[in-house]
């Protein structure tokens, strides 16, 4: 069974990741995603509002399911017998950064990356530009799939 996670803090998802999400469905029979918990990081969205948002975006997509944890990803992939880690690149800069950390995991574990590139047409949006937008009173409902809804 060719299972993936894909890993990220999603403060909050965005057309990005659910454009990537969709795109990784054909080539896994599984996709976990997994909303890693940093102590040290100051989030905009409680974690229950993160996972919620993505549970009610892929609420009708049976492939998918949706865990929060701690620690090493590669340590989550062996304890999930997960083969595959998936990740999307934006730019240059994303490419750079995503390639030290599946170089690392590899070197550590057993477990390949696998890279898409976003789509052209998300491929501008991050979740800190969305929390910018919020903060700032935006239309940020143009760059989060529709489960993302605040009190502006």
């Amino acid at each position: 069974m060719r299972k993936a996670i894909f890993p990220g803090s999603f403060d909050p998802i965005t057309l990005g990741h659910q454009d990537i999400i969709n795109r990784a469905l054909p080539l896994f029979d599984e996709i976990v995603i997994a909303i890693g918990i940093n102590a040290d990081k100051k989030y905009m969205f409680s974690l229950e509002d993160r996972k919620r948002f993505i549970e009610e975006t892929f609420k009708n997509e049976p492939k998918i399911s949706v865990i929060t944890y701690e620690g090493l990803t590669i340590d989550l992939c062996q304890k999930i017998n997960a083969n595959f880690i998936l990740r999307g690149l934006r730019n240059p800069a994303d490419f750079e950064f995503e390639k030290a950390i599946a170089h690392t995991n590899r070197r550590l574990s057993k477990i390949e990356t696998v890279f898409l590139l976003t789509a052209a047409k998300t491929s501008y949006i991050s979740s800190s530009i969305v929390r910018d937008v919020i903060r700032n009173h935006g239309e940020y409902e143009l760059l989060v799939p529709e489960a993302v809804r605040v009190n502006k």
